[in-house]
């Protein structure tokens, strides 16, 4: 596999896990529920 094609794969990965939390975040709003997190090694619930 070429650097290319690795650095290819690379950002589309990326792409498609930004997608994704993209639209989780548009899901947790439309339904009014909590986002949870680990923040300084706890967890963290934010309302949104």
């Amino acid at each position: 596999m070429t650097t290319e094609l690795k650095i290819e794969i690379r950002n589309k990965i990326l792409k498609g896990l930004e997608m994704a939390y993209e639209k989780m975040i548009a899901f947790k709003k439309e339904h009014k529920s909590e986002l949870v997190i680990i923040q300084d090694n706890k967890i963290v619930k934010i309302k949104l």
